[in-house]
């Protein structure tokens, strides 16, 4: 069940951490200056993320040669050999 609970920002800002808690497990938290409201502290609906596959497609090329080993000397300068 959902709980909306109205506070003044001195108890927000010294309680923070429980009400992210609280706000977490589903209840609403109203955080007030001077008795007006200015923030609402609730839970994260969480995100949906879609992949597409191939929306690449024909737009980038890999090289035949993608795979062939580096040069001797470029292989050296990352293994750090001088």
């Amino acid at each position: 069940m959902r709980t909306v609970t109205t506070v003044n920002i001195y108890e927000a800002k010294t309680q923070l951490s429980r009400m992210v808690d609280r706000a977490s497990a589903g209840d609403e938290i109203v955080i007030s200056r001077n008795g007006k409201p200015v923030a609402r502290l609730c839970q994260l609906e969480p995100g949906t993320r879609t992949v597409k596959f191939g929306v690449l497609k024909g737009r980038i090329e890999i090289s035949a040669d993608f795979d062939a080993p580096l040069p001797d000397d470029l292989l050296a300068a990352f293994e750090g050999a001088e």
